[in-house]
């Protein structure tokens, strides 16, 4: 048994308390009847202490419950430790690749096992067992690990002492590093691989052209990155690409692929531009949006109305270039791009991405998630729900967005939004072995060779001793009074 805060042993000085009060017994003097006192002379009074200890176990019971009191404030606890038996080291590779990684470390992981060391899987339990034996087991395959390997090293940090070898073998994929880098005390050998299947090929996303063809994005990766080609696609496919259609609707897949086939886009991007007092900015934008429509190949419609009236229902997208409140079908639309009212402030500022001058801004009311932000940080377009909230316009004397190169870009961007696929499977993408290893404390080591297995709080075993000798004590005290009473 330990206790987390000794320094308050120096309450049992407490105890010296129901000693004095013991030791300075003052009995009282016992009244004699008597017919006369003519009789009785005259003596000399006296008076009698007695230092003698009475009521022992009363006496037991108090000094108990103070020493009870102050281990309490002490914060006991029982730490159970783990087998002293010593272990040469620890093997670890985890379960989900063990076929495929023991091959890539085949002498150095039998140079491990006939030096004695343990082999342990790389999981959540560390679960050991005979090397031997689990390899040739044939029902053992290879799967999709799930694991975040930095989460299970600081799992096994809190289990090893810095006095034990530990030798790691694990792929480096990407997918298996989640967070940062983990900070432990280890004896830490980590050695990696880069997977045999370390190319992968996907169908990002599919969709209908004005022209009525298949525009594919393909997603490729490698361990070096991810990258994304487009492919046109006429009647028939292509000569990886496969077009097939499903209940109505056409689906491309890989032909050298068993993915599940992906669904082509066939809706129509429907952009509608409302402006009253702000021709000049519709103009700018109309331009911007034709041209991020031609480029995707995207089937769209793009047109500008003067009328809110005018504006039919289930647009896609209405950019509302007026200070005026959204009125009409507009307000039921995908995406609302709306102007900001408020003060003008000049500002000698830019507006990220693109570093693009701005010199003027709305004043910004409420908090909202920034699109575009500016050189402080602020929001030049924030999001809220469906609705984009512009705090500038499309107009070169507030910013230089209509004359950058970057403003087509940026308004593709925010019509396409996320329709890239990524699945993680597909993600071949590889750390280098010095961003793989954790950071080693470089305070010294306190080598153990025993390594605690467990605590156990005992204060509320303490608290009910207190209690149950609590009670007895009265109990006897009382009982004393009404001895001495009768």
């Amino acid at each position: 048994m330990q206790f987390l805060n000794p320094i308050w042993f120096f309450a049992l000085a407490a105890l010296s308390i129901p000693f004095i009060i013991h030791l300075w017994n003052i009995r009282p003097g016992k009244t004699l009847k008597v017919g006369s006192i003519s009789l009785i002379t005259e003596a000399s009074k006296s008076t009698r202490r007695s230092f003698k200890l009475l009521d022992i176990l009363l006496l037991i019971l108090r000094c108990l419950l103070l020493a009870l009191l102050a281990m309490v404030l002490a914060s006991p606890f029982w730490q159970k430790p783990a087998s002293s038996k010593k272990e040469k080291g620890w093997l670890l590779i985890p379960k989900e690749t063990l076929k495929a990684t023991y091959p890539k470390f085949k002498p150095a992981i039998d140079s491990l096992t006939r030096a004695g060391y343990s082999f342990h899987y790389f999981n959540a339990q560390f679960a050991g067992g005979d090397l031997n034996t689990i390899m040739a087991d044939t029902t053992l395959k290879h799967t999709i690990a799930k694991a975040n390997y930095w989460s299970l090293i600081k799992a096994l940090d809190r289990q090893l002492s810095s006095a034990t070898p530990v030798y790691l073998f694990t792929p480096n994929g990407i997918n298996y590093f989640k967070g940062s880098r983990p900070q432990v005390d280890l004896n830490l050998h980590w050695q990696t691989y880069t997977a045999a299947d370390s190319v992968s090929k996907w169908i990002a996303s599919a969709a209908l052209t004005n022209s009525g063809s298949i525009k594919v994005t393909l997603g490729n990766s490698s361990p070096a990155g991810i990258f994304y080609i487009e492919q046109s696609l006429q009647n028939g496919g292509s000569s990886d690409i496969a077009v097939n259609v499903q209940s109505g609707r056409p689906f491309v897949s890989l032909k050298d692929k068993k993915d599940q086939p992906v669904a082509v886009d066939t809706a129509t991007l429907r952009i509608a531009i409302y402006t009253d007092k702000f021709q000049v900015d519709a103009g700018y934008l109309k331009a911007a949006l034709l041209a991020a429509v031609n480029f995707s190949g995207r089937k769209a419609i793009v047109k500008q109305y003067n009328n809110p009236g005018q504006i039919p229902g289930g647009q896609s997208w209405v950019f509302w270039l007026s200070e005026q409140v959204l009125s009409g079908s507009a307000k039921n639309s995908e995406n609302i791009f709306r102007y900001e009212t408020g003060k003008t402030t000049d500002v000698d500022s830019w507006i990220e991405p693109g570093h693009i001058a701005l010199a003027k801004h709305i004043d910004i009311k409420n908090e909202i998630e920034p699109i575009w932000e500016d050189g402080f940080g602020k929001p030049v377009l924030g999001l809220d729900g469906h609705t984009y909230y512009f705090y500038s316009r499309f107009n070169p004397l507030w910013n230089d967005l209509v004359w950058s190169d970057d403003f087509p870009k940026l308004i593709l961007k925010l019509i396409s939004g996320n329709t890239v696929s990524q699945p993680p499977r597909h993600d071949k993408r590889i750390l280098s072995n010095a961003q793989i290893q954790p950071d080693i404390k470089k305070e010294s080591k306190v080598t153990a060779s025993v390594k605690t297995a467990g605590e156990r709080d005992l204060s509320r075993y303490f608290w009910l001793l207190m209690v149950a000798i609590f009670i007895a004590e009265r109990m006897l005290s009382h009982k004393t009074k009404q001895t001495s009473n009768g």
